[in-house]
């Protein structure tokens, strides 16, 4: 052991709650979420047990074997070894198993026992284990495996003490190594005995969930449940967030007006209500409809829907060159296509891995989501269509199945390109259902709300006043006859990138906002509303909102093509560092940026023309 401290190392097989408990022992905020592969790196907190003792704590990703067969697994493998760079070995290995699932999990704790290390295991779940009925007769399965076993409750308060105070008993008398089995050993045959020795199960799986597998699961009926869920998200999304959207926008209007009145005209003025309160008020008024995003995002996660989800879909994206598999990494992306990116490491197959990085930046993240609800505001008018549904809301759900659409063509197109051409099954376990924690959900949307807010007091504050300054200085010579606005550095540069814009009816205006955008999607908000606050031609139409300005100052095409655009450019410099990072090639994330564009300028120009020939120019 190491002098008082101990490292413990949590692991366990994908969906047994080892991430709760983790937050249960350090009260770390990671994200918690119920489905294989959510934690693809290592994590580390620090427990201060009743007793005064600290304890560092390591989560390892989620392994159903300790050969890894992906990125993960080997993490984990390399970790519990002490052959990860710059780690040392941990003291004590945690094993954590799903209680109700053991004729899978068991097996991986007898190939952690193998490694001949101090360990425990911890039954998590054992109390939805007792509900349906399954015995487990511990102190006999601590006798045949020869190391402690203790029964947790991740979910549940003070549901960790029971493990707690084992571990402090193993500071206070370090234990011996555990026991190996023979090298040839046959580790099935050795689960099958542990379990007829020491557990009694009336079932292998829950009558509830066998009954809502009968649905969920039908090619059929599972499908169209599925299109009704997310087609009732962003409903809800419109829907819901309107009261607090317009509670947002009013307070920031009045106070760019207050700071207007009480403030003397000048730079300093013009900062505060035209750069940074405009700038910044026009995508904080967007956290709402982000967070009810999230929210069912996280709900689905929690509730074990989701890898059914993966295995509806995973003919339809064998087809189009990925898997099943596939369907939690973009999913991810729909959040942000950064963390989408990095979930992809547990897809097994390098072939379907990288295509599902191509693609990634294809679904529709949360940055483009400000965007969105500012040009369906200007062009869409809010009415109900069809018996009661949203025509703004189906706008929203039709870009978003535009981009899925295009993911989808896009592999099917890289398909067709490469050389392996066979199809590789997917291999997904299937989590139990279960009651979405609150307390994981509302952990999930504070992370995700600090950082948005973090976004906007950070990056997008100093672009916000970085533009300012660009669209302000220099000042305009005497005898100007065009609004200031034109003679600045911004005006310049919007003016001579129109020209490459212009057949997709885009104003230097909009050319501007493009450019601070690549640094974050989100930012193009903000940046028009600096552009227009500043171009304005009096105090009064600098005070209005962004939206009726540009929905009088566009065309219904403009706004259409703008749309388009922003369902494909990869405009997040993020993104691209993400790809580069993940594949090691610098080629891919030119590729990746080069087809994004292209296409991106294609489908802008394609809606732009088609539209002013229908008469929306």
């Amino acid at each position: 052991m190491n002098g008082t401290t101990l490292r413990l190392a949590l692991l366990g097989n994908p969906n047994c709650g080892k991430t709760a408990l983790f937050n249960q022992l350090t009260g770390s905020r990671q994200k918690v979420a119920n489905y294989a592969g959510v934690t693809v790196e290592r994590k580390e907190g620090r427990l201060v047990s009743p007793s005064g003792r600290t304890y560092t704590v390591l989560d390892l990703p989620g392994a159903y074997s300790l050969n890894p067969a992906s990125l993960d697994e080997a993490i984990t493998r390399d970790l519990c070894r002490g052959f990860y760079p710059g780690e040392p070995a941990p003291d004590v290995l945690v094993c954590v198993v799903d209680a109700t699932n053991l004729r899978l999990h068991l097996r991986f704790v007898l190939e952690v026992r193998q490694m001949g290390k101090p360990m425990v295991v911890a039954l998590n779940l054992s109390d939805v284990a007792a509900r349906r009925g399954i015995a487990i007769d511990r102190e006999a399965l601590a006798r045949e495996l020869g190391v402690p076993v203790v029964e947790t409750v991740a979910v549940r308060r003070n549901g960790a003490r029971p493990l707690v105070e084992l571990i402090d008993r193993f500071a206070d008398a370090p234990q011996p190594p555990a026991v190996q089995l023979p090298e040839d050993a046959d580790l099935h045959a050795e689960t099958r005995r542990l379990l007829a020795a020491t557990v009694s199960m009336p079932r292998r799986t829950a009558q509830v969930d066998d009954a809502l597998d009968r649905w969920l699961l039908h090619p059929v009926f599972g499908l169209l449940t599925l299109a009704v869920v997310m087609f009732l998200i962003f409903q809800a999304v419109y829907a819901w967030a309107a009261p607090v959207m317009d509670a947002i926008d009013a307070g920031t209007s009045a106070l760019g007006e207050w700071v207007t009145t009480h403030m003397e005209e000048g730079p300093l003025a013009s900062l505060l209500a035209d750069g940074i309160i405009a700038g910044l008020g026009g995508v904080i008024v967007f956290l709402p409809q982000i967070l009810i995003l999230f929210a069912f995002i996280l709900a689905l996660e929690e509730s074990g829907y989701l890898p059914r989800a993966a295995f509806l879909l995973d003919r339809i994206m064998a087809a189009a060159g990925l898997s099943g598999r596939s369907f939690i990494p973009l999913l991810s992306s729909f959040a942000c296509a950064i963390p989408g990116i990095m979930a992809t490491r547990s897809i097994q197959d390098p072939r379907d891995r990288l295509a599902t990085i191509l693609v990634a930046p294809l679904m529709t993240c949360s940055a483009r989501l400000p965007v969105y609800t500012l040009l369906i505001g200007a062009f869409i008018p809010a009415r109900q269509v069809w018996g009661g549904l949203n025509l703004q809301g189906l706008v929203l759900f039709g870009l978003y199945m535009a981009g899925i659409l295009s993911a989808l063509a896009v592999s099917w197109v890289m398909k067709k390109w490469r050389h392996d051409k066979g199809e590789h099954p997917l291999l997904l376990e299937l989590p139990s259902y279960r009651l979405p924690h609150p307390r994981d959900v509302l952990i999930g949307l504070w992370e995700r709300a600090v950082i948005f807010l973090k976004r906007v007091g950070g990056i997008i504050f100093a672009l916000t006043v970085l533009l300012w300054v660009l669209l302000s200085f220099p000042a305009p010579p005497a005898d100007a006859t065009l609004p200031a606005i034109d003679y600045s550095l911004a005006g310049r540069i919007g003016h001579a990138l129109a020209v490459v814009f212009a057949p997709l009816g885009f104003n230097w205006q909009i050319c501007i906002a493009l450019i601070p955008g690549l640094a974050a999607r989100e930012v193009a908000v903000s940046s028009l509303a600096t552009v227009y606050a500043l171009s304005a031609a009096d105090d009064e139409a600098a005070a209005q909102a962004l939206t009726p300005l540009i929905s009088d100052g566009w065309s219904l095409a403009t706004g259409l093509a703008l749309l388009a655009w922003y369902i494909y450019a990869p405009q997040c410099i993020a993104t691209w560092a993400a790809i580069r990072r993940e594949t090691g090639s610098w080629k891919t994330m030119a590729l990746a940026a080069g087809y994004l564009f292209a296409l991106a300028y294609l489908a802008s120009l394609l809606t732009y023309q088609v539209a002013v020939r229908l008469g929306a120019g």
